[in-house]
């Protein structure tokens, strides 16, 4: 392997693999080292020195100057025992002044001296011992920087490509590594073709032996909020804030909305106009229902709008400590309040925090007749 060759191959790996110069060049400088002691019984002091820019490679044997050699001393332990003590500096790496001064003529005692020892044959014999040594590197390398790259999409939206499956899972591919999304954490109902591209929510990434780890969802309520986040620019900009998100995925979703700007709607915008931005939303999400609820400080009218899609409701805050609330509704919006198999008294009170119990209006003047 010539300096030429080795140039070439380190580009082709820093462009390929996407990591740093220097730190193929250490992995190398590592991996020759390995080869040279293993191949040349070299002693312990040496280091391999590759020059970035030429690719050269060098040799070199170092030692600290002494003024004698130092073989080190014995002592006896507590039970009488002959001990030996080594030498304070490693005898391999030790020179007298005499012997540096035949090398460098100025040099004094405690200062090191380098001289080069590349053997003849060293690149070739070098190359095909540190190839596994390099290989590992350079993989330690790349999942060090896939790591990088996403550890801090944890919480985040990604679109990626559906690349295969198995019984329990799909793998999404991210671009430089996949993530894994659990057919359990679909979107009930919903179906997938293969090589096609998926919006998924990252709800889990850690650094594992193999790489990182990435677990994905389309079930997780953040799917929704990252959802409304990348179609409303009002709630990047502020105008808008999204004050909360519950979510029974497949079924409904409610979004707590406000705005910042008393002349913007913020149900209005996340509708868009002749509901484009809805529209967009509820694709993504297999016709899931949502409900955009305007948040409102007093508890009551953010409980009734919360209860949406039923109307007209009247809420009595029975315990504010307690979070618990009566809500009152016409016969004919009963159903729609609770919701089927209680899913919208559920997600309402997930919403609001409150424990919301639903009762008509006649259901309230029987239980008061019954009172008297």
């Amino acid at each position: 392997m010539n300096a030429k060759e080795f140039m070439r191959a380190l580009d082709h790996i820093i462009d390929e693999k996407n990591i740093s110069k220097q730190v193929v060049i250490e992995a190398m400088e590592q991996a020759l080292l390995t080869a040279y002691k293993k191949n040349f019984d070299s002693k312990t002091n040496a280091k391999v020195v590759i020059n970035p820019d030429t690719g050269d490679i060098k040799v070199f044997s170092y030692y600290v100057v002494v003024p004698e050699l130092d073989f080190g001393s014995e002592s006896e332990d507590e039970e009488g025992n002959i001990v030996k003590i080594p030498p304070e500096i490693n005898l391999d790496a030790q020179i007298t002044l005499d012997d540096a001064r035949d090398i460098v003529e100025d040099i004094e005692i405690g200062e090191t001296i380098e001289k080069e020892v590349t053997p003849k044959d060293f690149g070739r014999v070098a190359a095909g011992t540190a190839k596994q040594v390099l290989t590992q590197k350079i993989r330690e390398a790349e999942r060090n920087s896939i790591m990088e790259e996403f550890q801090d999409k944890m919480g985040e939206m990604m679109v990626g490509m559906l690349a295969m499956e198995d019984n329990r899972n799909y793998y999404v591919d991210l671009g430089r590594t996949r993530g894994i999304l659990p057919k359990s954490e679909m979107i009930p109902g919903e179906t997938v073709v293969m090589g096609s591209s998926i919006k998924v929510y990252i709800t889990k990434v850690e650094e594992t032996t193999k790489g990182p780890f990435i677990l994905c969802s389309r079930k997780h309520y953040g799917f929704v909020k990252r959802l409304f986040e990348t179609t409303i620019p009002e709630l990047v900009d502020g105008t808008i804030e999204l004050y909360a998100v519950v979510r029974e995925a497949g079924i409904r979703s409610k979004v707590a909305v406000f705005s910042t700007n008393e002349k913007v709607d913020p149900i209005g915008a996340c509708i868009g106009e002749r509901g484009s931005r809805i529209g967009s939303i509820l694709k993504d999400l297999n016709g899931e229902k949502v409900d955009l609820v305007l948040y409102n400080e007093d508890a009551s009218e953010f409980i009734s709008n919360a209860l949406s899609p039923a109307k007209g409701v009247i809420v009595n805050i029975l315990d504010p400590m307690k979070k618990e609330a009566l809500a009152i509704v016409s016969e004919d919006q009963l159903s729609l309040a609770i919701g089927k198999k209680g899913s919208n008294i559920k997600l309402a009170s997930r919403l609001t925090k409150y424990k919301i119990e639903v009762k008509t209006l006649q259901q309230v003047t029987d239980e008061g007749n019954q009172a008297e």
